[in-house]
């Protein structure tokens, strides 16, 4: 898996997760104390996120880290 396609494939798997949860980006960019562009470039795979982030996103959502960078 290439650099991109590792940053797609979690951009889709954070959308799943906030999906399920009935958030919009904005209700995730709150909970995680990010604004809404930051969440879209996430989830587009524009950026690559740090560990902190990573961690940030997993603890808004309620999940743990390995949950969150599960991709398969």
């Amino acid at each position: 898996m290439t650099r991109d396609q590792l940053k797609k494939a979690l951009g889709a798997r954070i959308i799943e997760l906030r999906e399920q949860k009935g958030w919009s980006q904005s209700d995730l960019a709150r909970a995680c104390n990010k604004d809404r562009q930051a969440i879209e470039k996430l989830e587009n795979g524009k950026v690559n996120p740090t560990l902190y982030t990573l961690l940030e996103l997993a603890n808004a959502l309620e999940i743990s880290l390995p949950v969150l960078v599960r991709l398969s």
